[in-house]
């Protein structure tokens, strides 16, 4: 019935009262973050830096000035800090830079979070953990091996030394639609998968629980919706999938999903001797965050199938499999 369609002006369009700020909105996991407050009834607001686009606002998290006046401004509930450096070979090459944005910016938001009694959720790395004794609850000490854990995990200490009542969110490597394959330390692998015809060393020594940002973002959520009951959440938590693969692994399972071959993919048993320590298993222990009903697990192979087909060279393939 046409007639009952009446024209809203845009004033009258119903803004949630639950105010969100995510912190690297343009970034793969700050997307996802962004779009799961915005479709369950937050009004969330994004901030990017370097691909800030018209719908994120743009902030450098090192001008204090700039990050006090958007939260004076917002004043947010929530605010879910994505942003980072987390390219571990890049930290080590710009230590001060990676220690700026991952520590000092952290522990700034900290304190302005705690100003207006907002709750901050700050994004941590399995990579706090040396990897030998798996697997890690929130309470085993940190033993980090390369630059980008140690800033991450001075990161932890500067947010809650700055603000008591903040969460920390520990995860593992990060995979989702991306904007490009390089997005994603599991995504990047797509090209080495399809083009079979020169055979790709992949790596078969560290042990990965790739997770998919979605499930990441919908933790977030049901964190901040639980913490706006219950001031008791929070301190540090542990979100991550449960299948266990290697990048051979991860690269096999992607050639399948596509039905790729996969016999030009050699797996390397060696521990990596170039770039940034890794831990050899870093595996995070979930289950405080299961015993609060908090936590969604996408199977990898939908996951990655979702993640990956734009990105499908082989065009035929994609008329068989969607149609």
């Amino acid at each position: 019935m046409p007639e009952m369609l009446v024209e809203m002006d845009q004033e009258d369009v119903d803004i949630p009262s639950r105010r969100a700020l995510i912190t690297g909105a343009t970034g793969l996991l700050g997307r996802a973050v962004f779009k799961e407050f915005n479709q369950n009834n937050w009004n969330a607001v994004g901030c990017g830096y370097r691909r800030a686009q018209p719908k994120f606002e743009q902030i450098n998290l090192l001008d204090s000035v700039a990050v006090h006046e958007i939260i004076r401004d917002f004043q947010p509930h929530v605010i879910v800090h994505c942003a980072a450096e987390r390219r571990p070979d890049v930290v080590e090459s710009q230590p001060d830079a990676a220690s700026q944005l991952n520590v000092a910016a952290s522990g700034n938001l900290a304190k302005e979070a705690a100003g207006i009694g907002a709750f901050l959720i700050y994004i941590s790395t399995d990579y706090v953990f040396d990897g030998t004794n798996p697997p890690y609850k929130e309470t085993d000490i940190p033993n980090p091996l390369n630059l980008y854990g140690k800033t991450k995990l001075e990161g932890e200490k500067a947010v809650l030394e700055n603000n008591d009542g903040a969460a920390v969110l520990r995860i593992p490597v990060l995979y989702g639609e991306v904007e490009r394959l390089e997005e994603s330390a599991v995504t990047v692998m797509f090209d080495k998968v399809q083009f079979s015809n020169k055979s790709a060393n992949m790596d078969h020594w560290q042990q990965r629980f790739p997770t998919n940002v979605k499930d990441v973002a919908t933790v977030c959520r049901q964190l901040a919706e639980k913490r706006m009951l219950d001031p008791s959440i929070k301190g540090t938590f542990h979100w991550s999938g449960n299948e266990q693969m290697t990048k051979y692994e991860m690269a096999c399972a992607i050639a399948d999903a596509f039905n790729l071959p996969s016999s030009h993919l050699r797996p390397i048993t060696d521990c990596p001797v170039m770039g940034a320590l890794r831990p050899r298993n870093a595996q995070l222990d979930c289950s405080k965050l299961e015993m609060l009903g908090i936590g969604q697990r996408t199977p990898f192979r939908a996951g990655i199938k979702e993640s990956l087909w734009p990105f499908l060279v082989d065009k035929r393939w994609r008329q068989t499999v969607f149609h």
